[in-house]
């Protein structure tokens, strides 16, 4: 399977500008040889919880699932649609979209850990499920930004059986060093391959650092970007990726009556 990041260059508070950008984008990347195309997190509006006018996300996601449907049908590729600033019945939600090659929704996820240094707990509210979906066939889930330093969630989506976990975020440049990390840690420990994207350019006094990469189950970038606007592919093994497992049987070594109630425990420190 081959993935194509479109690590965006994002302009914050234009929707107009940034949805006529990512369709190009899109339409350019799909020009490659490519099964998947993945976005960055909140690419129509950028990410800045408190300064980005509530007024300026997709209602319902409508503007967003209409575009990137017609494209994934038109172009007949898969589009994991990174995320949108979306206006629900109850609040603004950090949601993303996967469609596949003929356009259907093939899974939807708010974002469920909020960002709360930057103030996103109170800009947006916090989503209670998991996506999991296939795209040809193969095992796919999807977390956002914040959601990587949380091993519990990546774990969860990893212990069905999962080929390949796509990342979508805004990550700040200061913060690159730790993203890297977080994104090998992910993959060698869930033995999947990992899609991150993250997006470029500067919102609201904040500068994200874009280092998009694509990583193998051992941890390696596959094929990765610097800090400017890139579209760039990786092609992933996953029939190889059988034979990592099947050496290092992670999953099967687990101890989970030893630790599972550990993870549970609240902290004594309140």
């Amino acid at each position: 399977m081959i993935v194509t990041c479109v690590q965006m260059k994002v302009r914050a508070g234009d929707p107009d500008f940034n949805y006529r950008r990512a369709e190009r984008l899109v339409r350019k990347a799909a020009k490659r040889k490519t099964d998947v195309i993945l976005l960055p997190e909140t690419w129509n509006t950028g990410f800045a919880p408190g300064k980005i006018d509530p007024a300026l996300a997709d209602e319902d996601g409508a503007r967003t699932k209409a575009l990137i449907s017609a494209l994934a049908k038109e172009l007949n590729v898969n589009i994991v649609a990174g995320s949108v600033t979306n206006r629900k019945a109850d609040g603004v939600y950090n949601t993303a979209y996967v469609f596949d090659r003929a356009g259907n929704l093939a899974a939807e996820y708010d974002k469920t850990h909020l960002f709360s240094p930057m103030g996103e707990d109170a800009a947006y509210r916090a989503g209670d499920k998991l996506a999991r979906f296939q795209l040809d066939g193969a095992s796919c889930a999807m977390i956002t930004c914040y959601d990587l330093r949380f091993p519990e969630l990546a774990r969860s989506l990893a212990l069905p059986g999962l080929d390949i976990l796509f990342v979508v975020s805004e990550w700040p440049k200061q913060r690159v060093q730790q993203l890297d990390t977080l994104a090998r840690a992910r993959a060698i420990e869930n033995q999947c391959f990992l899609a991150l994207c993250n997006g470029c350019g500067e919102a609201y006094g904040t500068r994200y650092g874009g280092h998009s990469a694509v990583y193998s189950m051992l941890g390696n970038a596959v094929s990765a970007a610097g800090s400017h606007e890139k579209i760039f592919s990786a092609e992933l093994d996953l029939a190889g990726a059988a034979r990592i497992r099947e050496l290092i049987p992670v999953m099967n070594d687990r101890r989970p009556e030893l630790y599972g109630a550990v993870c549970r425990t609240e902290p004594d420190d309140k």
